[in-house]
Formats: structure tokens, sequence, C-alpha cells
């Protein structure tokens, strides 16, 4: 479904930061839409604004905590032979933006969908990173506890693929400590700061010296770049050692095991029983 369609659910990417990547469909879009569905109304009439573009259609809230109570409303409009434009504050929506739910209602009901291409902040930073990303996931934001964080960044230690997420700037510096525990000091990553803005910044380096740099504050959007993880090589007989010592620090077995497995990308089991026969023949 190109665009001019009418009747039909568009999702339009929006600038980050810089308004001129504002993309000529868009303004033609904000312009002719029946319904204009924004996440934050201002942002989006701010927009417009900037870009010199007057809505003419109807413009609703369709962010988190509205958005299951919008779509029917949304459907029904489509349904009915009307555009429906649905923007994010920036890039693309359905990319940890709402979205994804409206476009799932619309494929059930067989109602038509397309996209506007345009700015997004993770495609943005893998080409920024200057890191091997012929291959990479999304995980969205980490999760806000340290446990589960760490968890969560186990489930990278083996991944062979780039991995991009965003995270808060208040939670940068504790996120990238226990990345540098989990992961080891020398795996790679890039951090990207305020992407297509006034202030933009990259920071490409070591887990350590990025954990290091965190310390201090970091301000503004964030996106991180993780390298994909090497092949393993080490043999979980060289690093029964560095497993006790995490023991001795008060560790339970089984974390420092798993810590030391991640950082160094070999099996979690084989360096368990390595410790365990250790121990025997000691």
């Amino acid at each position: 479904m190109a665009y001019e369609t009418a009747g039909g659910l568009v999702l339009a990417a929006t600038p980050m930061g810089d308004v001129g990547d504002a993309s000529q469909r868009l303004r033609e879009a904000l312009a002719t839409a029946d319904v204009v569905a924004a996440e934050d109304t201002r942002r989006t009439r701010a927009l417009a604004k900037a870009l010199g573009v007057e809505i003419s259609g109807r413009v609703v809230s369709f962010y988190d905590h509205v958005e299951t109570a919008r779509i029917p409303m949304l459907l029904d409009e489509i349904a009915d032979g009307r555009t429906v434009l649905l923007v994010t504050d920036a890039g693309m929506p359905s990319v940890s933006d709402p979205g994804y739910r409206m476009v799932a209602a619309c494929v059930e009901r067989d109602l038509p969908v397309t996209c506007l291409p345009g700015p997004s902040a993770v495609t943005t930073a893998l080409a920024l990173s200057a890191l091997p990303v012929e291959r990479f996931c999304f995980d969205g934001f980490p999760p806000r506890k340290s446990g589960q964080r760490r968890e969560w960044l186990r489930t990278l230690a083996t991944e062979p693929r780039a991995c991009v997420f965003f995270e808060a700037p208040h939670r940068l510096a504790d996120c990238l400590a226990d990345a540098v525990e989990i992961l080891g000091p020398d795996r790679r990553a890039a951090v990207c700061r305020e992407l297509t803005k006034t202030y933009e910044e990259v920071l490409r380096g070591t887990l350590a010296e990025l954990a290091e740099w965190a310390v201090d504050g970091a301000r503004g959007e964030i996106t991180v770049v993780l390298a994909g993880a090497q092949p393993a090589t080490a043999d979980p007989a060289d690093l029964v050692d560095a497993v006790e010592s995490r023991t001795a620090a008060g560790l339970r077995l089984k974390d420092a095991c798993a810590e030391v497995a991640a950082a160094h990308a070999v099996s979690r089991r084989e360096l368990y029983d390595a410790v365990l026969a250790a121990r025997r023949t000691s």
C-alpha cells in the first residue's frame, strides 16, 4: 500500500534530533493523513511546525498506557477507508516504541499496513560503532535490576552477532560495570550518545575503558553496540584459579563458574566439572 492510498495504517520514522532528516514522504503524510496517532501530541505538532507542515487530520495520543485502548477506534477508522499515520517521538515505531500491537491488530483484520522508512538509532549506532556488524541483534533496554541484568548479559557471552541496546543515562555506568564482570574487560563496544543532535558523541573501546568513562555520568539518549563474542579458545582447566578466586571472595561456585565461563566463552558445565575435578585431586 502506498502512503497516499486511503484506508490503511502508515508507520513513519521521525527525526531523532535533526529535523533535516525528515523525509518528503513524512511531510506529505503529516499533512494529509485523516488521523495522526502520536506518542506525544505536543512533540508531533512541534515537529510539523518545524517542517512547515499543517496537520489537517485529527491528532490523537498513542503512548504505552493508552495504546491498547486506542487500537479499536483506530481500526474502525481504517476499516471506514481513512488513513491513520502512526508516529513516535523519534525513530521508527515498534522499535522499543509503541506500534507493534497496532500492526498486529491490522494484520489480524486484514487491513493494509505500510511504512515510511527513515531514521533509526539502531542502524545509525551500528554504522558509527566501527565494529563488525554484518550480523546483529537488537535487545531493547536491559533489565533495570542488577541481578536480572547480569543474567541477560550472560546470554550474550557466546552470542557471535553484534548486539545493540538502549540504556538510560543514569543506569549506564552500572550496566557497563556488570558487563565488564560478566563479559570480560576486553570485549569491545561503542557508546553512542545524542545521535544526530548537537552534542552527538561516540565512545569506542573495551568494556573496561567505557565503564571507566561512564563513572563520571552520561547525559542524553544512549545507544550501545556490543561486539559479538569470539569463538572459545580457553581450556576450562586453565580457568579453575579464576573461579576459585571468586569463590574465595564469597561468590557461590555456580555463580563464579557462570561469570568466568561467560567472560571466556566456554561451557559453564565443562568449567564446573573442571573445578570439581581440581578440588578432588588437591
